[in-house]
């Protein structure tokens, strides 16, 4: 029994690695953009916000998942291609990582398309609360 409770504590803690690692490529991101700043958004609500959001359509159920644990890795490594001493040789890993172009460009406008969705929904309850 104790090995089988270290055995899932151990995939608990590998699975939350990438994901970490993904949250500190998104919040890079956030620091980033321009939008966030100008609307006065704290980088740690949008991290979680896009993080959740693009989850939803990540393949996986849970971070312990091998198959989301390889998701994380590959946004991640999708999200820091610019800072990629290679960046062609990065493209092409991410293109068979993903598993095809096509999948490579539904996994950026995933995240693209959270990024936007996270920003509206912030800055209207931003808006909201102000004018309470």
């Amino acid at each position: 029994m104790n090995k089988v409770l270290m055995v899932l504590a151990a995939l608990l803690l590998v699975g939350c690695a990438e994901k970490a690692e993904y949250e500190q490529a998104v919040l890079e991101q956030v620091t980033q953009d321009k939008d966030s700043k100008d609307y006065n958004i704290k980088p740690e609500k949008m991290v979680d916000c896009v993080v959740a959001t693009t989850a939803k359509k990540m393949p996986g159920l849970v971070p312990i998942d091998p198959t989301r644990r390889q998701a994380y890795i590959n946004y991640t490594k999708m999200l820091k291609l610019n800072s990629s001493a290679d960046p062609k040789k990065t493209m092409d890993e991410l293109r068979e990582a993903f598993g095809s172009p096509k999948e490579l460009a539904e996994a950026h406008a995933n995240f693209a398309e959270s990024m936007v969705e996270c920003l509206s929904g912030l800055v209207s309850g931003t808006e909201e609360e102000s004018m309470k």
